[in-house]
């Protein structure tokens, strides 16, 4: 499975950029604020998301991992497939985080082919798995600890619960690795 691209943006189509990687080009479908951020530059990174079905594979790419982490937790709702999800994206991280908090359905109709009811979905469905904003917030934050958190979200904790563990257990000298064994020790003695 693809996770990250880095290579020259070339090709650039209304919702997709032409990515080559070493000789090799790669379509990869892309909200709009980030295909018009790539208009300019020599070099990009992608984190990517890798959509297999049976007559289809396509690339998902986001330029960060809070992103991908959002559009996989959208695209996992029964009802909104990728297209409608890199859409939603474009709408920013931090503003679909914030519509959801506040239950804002009008926010969610706003992206194209996305009804009511699936906007409700998403609403019920996320709403749990990204809690309080505010306690997720993690600015000022060691870049140990940010490492940290995507390290314990990829083994399958929920946000919330990384941030937790890592506020009870973190250390400015402590590693990336140090703090994830603390964490998940933490983790383990609270269940």
């Amino acid at each position: 499975m693809i996770g990250k691209l880095t290579g020259k943006p070339e090709t650039f189509t209304l919702d997709s950029i032409l990515l080559s990687v070493r000789g090799v080009g790669y379509q990869v479908f892309v909200p709009q604020t980030t295909r018009n951020s790539l208009l300019k530059l020599n070099q990009a990174s992608l984190f990517i998301y890798t959509h297999v079905r049976e007559d289809t594979l396509d690339l998902y790419g986001f330029d960060s991992r809070e992103a991908l982490q959002l559009f996989k937790l959208v695209i996992a709702i029964s009802g909104v497939g990728p297209k409608i999800a890199v859409k939603l994206m474009d709408k920013g991280v931090d503003r679909i985080q914030t519509a959801i908090s506040q239950a804002d359905v009008d926010f969610f109709t706003s992206v194209p082919r996305l009804g009511r009811k699936n906007a409700q979905k998403i609403i019920i469905e996320l709403k749990p798995k990204l809690g309080d904003l505010t306690a997720l917030d993690l600015t000022g934050e060691s870049p140990q600890s940010q490492e940290a958190l995507e390290a314990l979200i990829g083994l399958g904790f929920t946000k919330r619960e990384a941030v937790e563990a890592l506020k009870q257990v973190a250390s400015p000298k402590d590693s990336v690795e140090t703090l994830v064994a603390k964490a998940i020790k933490s983790l383990g003695h609270q269940q």
